[in-house]
Order: structure tokens, then C-alpha cells, then sequence
């Protein structure tokens, strides 16, 4: 059964979900930038460049850690502070970044990096922010609207880095994190223009409601975050092995993989303009069904040739898999429980989802080593049925939630 959700805003919906996507855009260009030089940044800082992904692992690992604390200090302080808060934190530790970057100190920047995984944390709940601050009716539309603003950090991140890299003769990308430290400032403000919807701030309301073992036996909210796992982690897997696949085991160049990948982070957000009004007519369990078909295709094509345009297609597909996969997750999430249980739902959800995703991307080198490209892809065709078959048994009979109301 479906909950009537969380406060009213004190402000228009479409003022809210407007700022929310700006300050989406701007904080996701900070990971962009972050997913474009970090390695790069790092590498002429080791003589084994082996290592020069570790900062990147230390960032995604720092994200998946602070999602269960974003979600408890969003609901402490309320959602325009807390996620204020999320913002500010990028600001020290991109100054701390682009000293190490200065100095090539390697484990400051790692240091760094872990830290700049945080924003990222207090980010992720933008969508949640903009959910809980609208009309039922309008919860899927909100969810891919604000996340519609990745499509600009998609291009904005990697254009900022490529014109900034070079202020400062002889150390390289010193500015550009610098500029990350200036663009969390403006997300700040754009971010206290909001008039969001008040959270359940006393210790005592949020213990009210179910227990997190009751939530947990509830279909409406485990297959939820089933599927957004599933969604999140095989997108992750396979776009993490797909460069290195293309350059190391297929031989195309590595301008190649970085096409299929820039298309491949368009194709994740631009669908975002639809998904919501598609989540209307056919319904959030089916539009999260259709993106992990769309993953599974995207393994297929890979099963089926390893040109360029094979890459391409089913990097296209991914991301498509993925947007419609992870934003119907959450809109089925976000009906399925009651305010004074959204702390506690939307922390859990955001450490299953991440975590999953941090393990998955760290493995994902791993696998292409141990087992192969095609097997990568063979798994993800399992999960993604699997998690396909979750949807459709969640879909089947009252929820527990119809029970408990």
C-alpha cells in the first residue's frame, strides 16, 4: 500500500525541483571533473602507475561510508542545511586536493579524495529532497527531473578540467581543483534558496514507525532497493571494465573508449526528461523492470562482438537501463514509507545501493582480469533476471506495508 509522504514544502514545487536540479549540475560536475583528472592527477605522482587508481577507489569507498550519516544529518537538521552541509565539506577538501596536487604528495590526495567522496553522499539525496517535497503525483517526475541535471555536469565537468588544467605552469590540474572548491560554493547558495519540505527533526519521531527489521520484510521496500542495487552495481561493472576492455583486450584505441563513454554518461541522464512521465503511464515496477531488460540487452550486445560500434550500443543501452532502473527504484521507494521512517529508509537504501556500488567497481578490474569480459557480461545478464524476477514477485499479492496500515 501506498503512504501518504512527508510535509509539505513551503515553497512551489517547481521553484524546489528547479533549484535542486541546478545544484545537481553543479555538484555532479564536481564528480565529473573528479572521474576525468583524479587518475591522471594521481599517476604523476607514483612512478607505479598501478596505483593511480586508488584515489578513485578511496572516493567511492568515502561515498558509500558517509551515505548512512548524509541521511541522518539531512534529517537532524533539516534537508536545506544538511544538504548545504554536504556542499561545504567539498570546499576544504578540494582546497586540501589541489595542495597535494601542488606538491605531489600522493597520500594527502588520497586523504582528499576519500573526503570528496562525502558531497557525493549528501548529493545522492537530492533526489529524495525533491520527492519528499511534491504532491504523490509528482514524485517520479521530480526524481528524474533534478536528476535530468547530470546531463550538463556530464559535459560542464570534463570541459572545466580540460580548460583548467594548465593556470599553473608545471602543476598540472592545481586549478581545476580549486574550481571545484568555487563550484561547491555556488552550490551552496543555490542550494539555501530551496524551501523544501521540514523533516521529522526530533530523536524521539524518527524512532516512531516500523522497526528496520519490520521495513525489511516488507516487499515495497526490499525490492525497491533490490533493484536500484541491481541497477546501480552492473552499470557501474560493466562501464568501469568497458575502456579497459576496449584498449587492453579488443585493441581499439583509447579516443574509442572515450567516445563510448562520454555517450555512455549522456545516455544515463538525458533520459531523465521523460522517465517520470514514462513511470506515469506504465508505472514504476514495470518502467525499473524495462531499464534492467535494457542492462541485460546491453551484456547481450557485448556477448555478441567486440567492434566499436558494439561498444557504443551497449554503452548507450547501459545508461539508459540504468537512468530508468535506478529513478523508478527510488519513486517506488519513496511512496512505500512513512515520514517519520525516512531517515532510517532512505539511510539504508542509500548504504545498500553505494555499497553495492563500491564493491562493484572496485572488483570490476579484478573480474576483467580473473574471468574475461564475457563472463562480466554472463553476470550481469543474471543479476539483472534476477533482480527482473524480484519486480515482478514484489508486484504480486498486498505488501506488507498493506498489512501494518
Amino acid at each position: 500500500m501506498m503512504h501518504g509522504r512527508a510535509g509539505t514544502s513551503t515553497g512551489s514545487p517547481v521553484r524546489n525541483i528547479g533549484l535542486l536540479a541546478v545544484a545537481q549540475a553543479i555538484m555532479g560536475s564536481n564528480q565529473a571533473i573528479l572521474m576525468s583528472i583524479a587518475s591522471l592527477t594521481a599517476a604523476g605522482m607514483v612512478a607505479d602507475k598501478a596505483f593511480a587508481t586508488v584515489p578513485v577507489s578511496l572516493m567511492i569507498i568515502g561515498t558509500a561510508l558517509a551515505t548512512g550519516p548524509a541521511a541522518w544529518l539531512i534529517h537532524s537538521w533539516g534537508r536545506r542545511n544538511g544538504l548545504a552541509l554536504g556542499a561545504a565539506i567539498a570546499i576544504p577538501a578540494a582546497l586540501v586536493a589541489a595542495f597535494a596536487a601542488w606538491m605531489g604528495w600522493f597520500v594527502l590526495f588520497c586523504v582528499a579524495l576519500a573526503a570528496l567522496g562525502a558531497p557525493a553522499a549528501f548529493a545522492n539525496q537530492y533526489r529524495f529532497a525533491a520527492a519528499d517535497s511534491v504532491p504523490e503525483g509528482l514524485k517520479s517526475r521530480a526524481i528524474s527531473w533534478v536528476l535530468f541535471g547530470g546531463v550538463v555536469s556530464g559535459f560542464l565537468g570534463p570541459q572545466l578540467s580540460a580548460h583548467t588544467k594548465d593556470w599553473f605552469p608545471g602543476h598540472e590540474f592545481t586549478a581545476t581543483y580549486l574550481v571545484m572548491a568555487g563550484l561547491a560554493i555556488v552550490a551552496i547558495g543555490v542550494l539555501w534558496l530551496t524551501r523544501l519540505a521540514p523533516t521529522v527533526q526530533q530523536a524521539e519521531g524518527r524512532k516512531a514507525g516500523r522497526s528496520l527489521p519490520v521495513l525489511l520484510r516488507d516487499r515495497s521496500i526490499w525490492v525497491p532497493m533490490l533493484a536500484a542495487a541491481a541497477s546501480y552495481s552492473l552499470m557501474v561493472l560493466v562501464m568501469v571494465a568497458a575502456p579497459l576492455a576496449m584498449v587492453y583486450v579488443c585493441g581499439h584505441t583509447s579516443e574509442d573508449a572515450a567516445f563510448a563513454i562520454q555517450w555512455h554518461i549522456v545516455s544515463m541522464f538525458a533520459p531523465s526528461f521523460i522517465t517520470g512521465a514514462v513511470i506515469t503511464r506504465l508505472g514504476a515496477p514495470m518502467t525499473a523492470a524495462i531499464g534492467l531488460l535494457a542492462i541485460l540487452a546491453a551484456a547481450a550486445v557485448n556477448l555478441n562482438g567486440i567492434s566499436t560500434l558494439h561498444f557504443n550500443i551497449s554503452l548507450i543501452l547501459l545508461g539508459v537501463g540504468w537512468n530508468f532502473g535506478f529513478i523508478a527504484s527510488t519513486a517506488m521507494l519513496s511512496i512505500a514509507y512513512r515520514p517519520e521512517e525516512a531517515a532510517r529508509v532512505q539511510g539504508l537504501n542509500e548504504q545498500v545501493v553505494f555499497g553495492v556500488m563500491a564493491v562493484a567497481s572496485i572488483a570490476s578490474g579484478v573480474l576483467l582480469q580473473v574471468v574475461g569480459w564475457q563472463t562480466i557480461n554472463l553476470l550481469a545478464i543474471v543479476v539483472a533476471t534476477a533482480a527482473i524476477l524480484a519486480l515482478a514477485w514484489g508486484s504480486l499479492g498486498p505488501s506488507r506495508s498493506a498489512e501494518l496500515t
